[in-house]
């Protein structure tokens, strides 16, 4: 594949958010979008210079975007594997369906993740009576988390004895699925690499995660967030694991950091990532102008971070008080020292919904961090 400079046209499966920040950062280099998604109202379809708006696997839809485009990528995990491999015939696409289709399954992920020799939770994969039925005790009390489709909590439940197993699993309408053994998390954390075709690698630094509900509510990004020997193991097993896929393009890999100074991989997304968000203002290369470097073939620089981050997920519950909707005090919040607002341009609010997020950035972390809380209290989000 030849380089792609300013001025050609770089595509995108999925109207999100995450294609938003694709699209706007591709823009300011000097490109041309195209987005493919159904509806007519999609964050990344309102603000591209063309929105093709087809179901992912309707043949003329795919035939326009490829059209369009110059390059394709993919803004969500679950876009069908099979529409990027038809794409793939016509235009260069990254990330390739293979690694997509390993990502979609969480079956198939562990199995590459072993192979990639990273650490996971200890799990076991059910798809028949027969594999229930055989689960070993030491992996109870576990998650049950469906094989496929499962994102921000959903499509998993926690077990902890048999009889509770063989109830989620009905519950999940006996869907492959994979168990894991719960584990004594100390904390949460996620690296975002980026790789060219060329096979050169460059990373984010490591980020540290506070999810609830299954949902990612703030991310932390200074020195010290996350040991230093932990943090570098991260990152050498975000970097095998996308080695092994022989990946091009944005991955984030999620990891959880255990109480005896252990790491273990818990999934990956081949995407950038809501963790990743504060690269936008706290890095001098964001994972979005990542994302555009490796569709188009451009040199990648590793990205230097100069400014502590705090990242705040904003959700659509923060529209509601009371059982009345409202606006947030985006003026209070602006008031604050180094904050950045992002809202995605969704129509409606509706809890547990991404609606936007905001960032808070500065030269010493305990004033960020310290800012980031106190934003927190004035949005009505819960303290960290």
């Amino acid at each position: 594949m030849k380089t792609l400079l300013p001025g050609a046209t770089l595509g995108v499966m999925g109207g999100g958010q995450l294609g938003r920040m694709f699209v706007h950062a591709a823009q300011r280099m000097g490109y041309f979008t195209a987005v493919l998604d159904p509806d007519e109202a999609s964050p990344a379809g309102l603000v591209s210079h063309h929105h093709v708006r087809s179901d992912y696997l309707d043949e003329g839809g795919l035939a326009q975007l490829a059209s369009l485009s110059d390059a394709i990528t993919t803004e969500f995990e679950n876009v069908p594997a099979g529409a990027l491999a038809r794409l793939a015939a016509d235009v260069p696409v990254a990330p390739g369906a293979e690694a997509v289709a390993i990502a979609q399954d969480r079956a198939a992920e562990k199995a590459h993740f072993t192979r990639c020799r990273v650490p996971c939770a200890p799990h076991a994969v059910i798809t028949s009576e027969a594999q229930l039925a055989a689960v070993g005790d030491e992996l109870l009390p576990g998650i049950l988390k469906t094989s496929r489709l499962g994102y921000d909590g959903k499509g998993q439940v926690r077990v902890a004895d048999r009889a509770e197993l063989r109830a989620a699993w009905d519950s999940l309408k006996r869907a492959d699925c994979v168990l894991e053994k719960l584990l004594p998390l100390a904390f949460e954390c996620s690296v975002v690499v980026a790789r060219g075709r060329d096979g050169a690698m460059v990373n984010l630094p490591v980020q540290r995660n506070l999810h609830r509900a299954g949902i990612l509510a703030v991310s932390e990004v200074r020195e010290g967030c996350v040991p230093a020997a932990q943090a570098q193991r991260a990152i050498e097993a975000t970097k095998a694991i996308a080695q092994g896929l022989d990946y091009v393009g944005v991955l984030c890999v999620e990891f959880f950091g255990l109480a005896d100074g252990s790491l273990v991989v818990n999934e990956m997304a081949p995407r950038p990532h809501n963790s990743g968000h504060w690269s936008i203002e706290g890095a001098d290369v964001s994972q979005f102008e990542l994302q555009v470097r490796t569709l188009a073939g451009l040199p990648l620089t590793q990205p230097r971070q100069h400014s502590p981050a705090v990242m705040l997920n904003l959700l659509g519950d923060l529209w509601f008080h009371e059982g009345r909707e409202r606006t947030p005090d985006w003026a209070g919040v602006l008031a604050l020292p180094g904050t950045h607002l992002h809202l995605y341009g969704k129509a409606s609010a509706r809890p547990g919904r991404k609606m936007g997020h905001l960032t808070v950035t500065g030269a010493d972390a305990a004033a960020v961090r310290a800012t980031a809380l106190q934003a927190a209290r004035l949005l009505g989000i819960e303290p960290f």
